[in-house]
């Protein structure tokens, strides 16, 4: 029996002949070819070469596109997207350090730390879905009862990749922000922390010294990076006295948190920690009771005097060069602007004609008026131009040609040598002892008298350690043919030998060389931090005395001076001190500016034989000096006599 499935080989060949004369002519009509089997179905196979090429192709450009991207995410971007992803799970977290506080010399504290309460958004963790997004910033916008527009424009502000957290609100009362701990760990990218807040116990006495702390500005985070230092935006920094002063010192170091956080962000476990580095604490040289006995005079002497515009005082101690006490008045609010002072608040303070921004005391440059007299006194001694036996006639005030310059009492003071000239202010001896006669007697002339003036400290900064301190001036012979396009005359030396003309002086300098006079003629360098003490307790002093010059006076010539100023308050212009329980010396200034307007000038130093303290007040456009200043120096003396350290 014939196998059905075999075929023979006559027949298989015939078929095969068949097939391929069909598949040739089918590739080349481009239609099906068929091809037959005994006992099988027939199987269509579709041949159009030219579309199986271009799926071909396309298939290898998809396969390059993908192999492209696939390499630029591993090996261009690969670090980056590692990065990130980490980021989603791994966080370095800032630590801020807690603040140093600020004392008085008696530990009592001025500046200090309260618990701040913060609401921040960390945008990275934000959803990235806009719809959830805008979800999240209005349920945070409930929550702190507030305009959604203002969440978003916060958000906005910075980069959606920022994992630094940007505060939303501070200063959240306790009760609410145990309410916002549990809201929040709902929302992806919002969280809850707590700060410290700067606090000031008296915070108007102590203004214009401590000044005050506020939120970096992004100019200062910008500075402050620059410089290599690590801060955060939602910070604050000093920004004035001596939180601005001793800001690194204060701050203290920044501390880091390795955690692990979830999906949205919430922290899970922490990694690693190093704790921050407190700030360390400042001691100051001031006395509380006396900054605040000065504080509450000076603001009743702008009371009490309607036309004058502003006070200062500045207590030293000559021995060293301590602050006791430094008002600038009228004052301010430190704790309004460390809480965040409003724009209307702060317009009305920068717009205020009477300045209460600003520090008097450092920042204030002056004419002198009479107040000048023992630095020409000592200078007309040292450089023999004038003896203790040198007199002059004053007879009412010196005429120079066409020129009358006038003593301050009519008719003048008589025969006057240096002790009454210094007691009762007489213009005449100094005028000689400046600028001469123009004809017989020379006088100290303008170069010299700067050269004592500067040695005394003026026309330089002192180096207080508070910033804003301003040099004053001290005009000389090409400056005025510079500027002024004249010739110096010797009314312009007369001038500057009673502390008129364009000499300028600050009250911190009037008190310096009051101090040098006052100890026997050494120039220190006045300073208002005396410890530093770090947080492990260890402690830094800095109240060794700095001296800037000695020796640039004789001990003899400085006790002529002492003398003269003594003199004033037993028979002088100052005589008002007298009821005083100690002994003391003085000298009043009163400086002519802006027309007939005066500032009332008065400095002072007790006791007499071993003093122990320097007192300079201004009062700025109050009129004279023994009637405006006196009364203030005389209850500030009084007050330390009565308050023993």
């Amino acid at each position: 029996m014939r196998d059905p499935f075999l075929i023979e080989s006559s027949s298989r060949d015939d078929v095969k002949r068949r097939s391929l004369s069909h598949f040739s002519q089918s590739r080349e009509q481009g239609t099906e070819a068929t091809w037959l089997f005994p006992g099988h179905d027939t199987i269509h196979v579709g041949t159009d070469l030219r579309r199986l090429r271009w799926a071909f192709v396309i298939m290898c450009c998809i396969f390059a596109v993908f192999i492209i991207r696939v390499s630029g995410i591993q090996i261009v971007h690969g670090d980056e997207y590692r990065s990130s992803a980490e980021e989603n799970r791994i966080r370095i977290i800032d630590i801020p350090p807690p603040r140093g506080i600020v004392m008085d010399r008696s530990r009592e504290q001025l500046a200090t730390n309260t618990p701040d309460f913060l609401l921040s958004v960390v945008p990275a963790d934000l959803p990235k879905d806009q719809g959830e997004k805008t979800k999240v910033l209005e349920k945070v916008s409930s929550l702190l009862n507030i305009k959604y527009e203002e969440v978003e424009k916060k958000v906005s502000s910075v980069s959606r990749y920022s994992y630094e957290p940007l505060v939303i609100a501070d200063q959240i009362p306790h009760d609410l922000s145990v309410v916002l701990e549990i809201e929040v760990k709902k929302l992806p990218g919002i969280e809850m922390s707590v700060s410290s807040l700067r606090h000031y116990s008296d915070d108007t006495s102590y203004s214009h010294i401590l000044g005050y702390t506020g939120k970096l500005t992004q100019s200062e985070y910008d500075a402050e990076k620059k410089a290599g230092k690590v801060y955060q935006f939602n910070d604050v920094i000093g920004k004035t006295g001596i939180e601005s002063m001793y800001e690194d010192t204060l701050r203290g170091i920044m501390g880091k948190k390795e955690i692990e956080v979830d999906a949205l962000g919430n922290e899970q476990k922490v990694i690693a920690e190093s704790p921050p580095v407190p700030g360390s604490n400042l001691v100051l040289t001031v006395r509380a009771g006396l900054q605040q006995m000065v504080t509450e005079r000076l603001a009743q002497a702008l009371k009490d005097d309607h036309t004058s515009t502003g006070a200062t005082a500045v207590v030293l101690d000559p021995r060293t060069g301590e602050v006791l006490a430094m008002v600038s008045s009228p004052t301010f609010s430190s704790n309004s602007f460390a809480q965040g002072i409003s724009p209307e608040e702060y317009r009305k303070l920068s717009t205020d004609p009477k300045l209460p921004l600003f520090n008097r005391a450092i920042s204030g440059e002056y004419p002198s008026g009479s107040v000048i007299k023992p630095v020409i006194a000592a200078a007309g001694l040292q450089e023999h131009v004038i003896t203790p036996q040198t007199t002059y006639l004053s007879t009412g005030g010196v005429r120079i040609g066409d020129w009358f310059f006038p003593d301050w009492k009519a008719g003048g003071h008589g025969v006057t040598d240096v002790y009454k000239a210094l007691a009762q202010s007489v213009n005449t001896f100094f005028y000689y002892t400046g600028g001469g006669d123009n004809q017989t007697f020379t006088g100290l002339g303008v170069d010299r008298i700067r050269k004592y003036a500067e040695l005394f400290g003026l026309n330089a900064l002192l180096g207080i350690d508070l910033p804003g301190e301003r040099p004053g001036f001290l005009p000389t012979k090409e400056w005025k043919e510079r500027v002024k396009k004249e010739p110096w005359y010797i009314g312009d030396t007369y001038h500057l030998s009673i502390g008129q003309g364009d000499l300028l002086v600050t009250p911190l300098q009037v008190a310096t060389y009051t101090s040098a006079i006052a100890n026997g003629g050494t120039l220190y360098r006045p300073f208002i931090v005396k410890d530093i003490i770090s947080h492990d307790g260890s402690t830094e002093t800095r109240s060794n005395p700095a001296v800037i010059r000695s020796g640039f006076i004789s001990p003899e010539n400085i006790h002529i001076v002492k003398q003269g100023m003594r003199e004033g308050v037993l028979t002088g212009s100052s005589r008002g001190l007298l009821s005083l329980p100690i002994t003391s010396a003085a000298k009043t200034g009163t400086a002519q500016f802006d027309g007939d307007r005066t500032h009332g000038w008065f400095t002072s130093f007790a006791p007499y034989e071993n003093p122990e303290i320097v007192v300079t007040v201004l009062i700025e456009g109050g009129g004279q000096g023994n009637d405006v200043a006196l009364p203030v120096a005389r209850d500030i003396l009084s007050w330390w006599h009565d308050h023993p350290a």
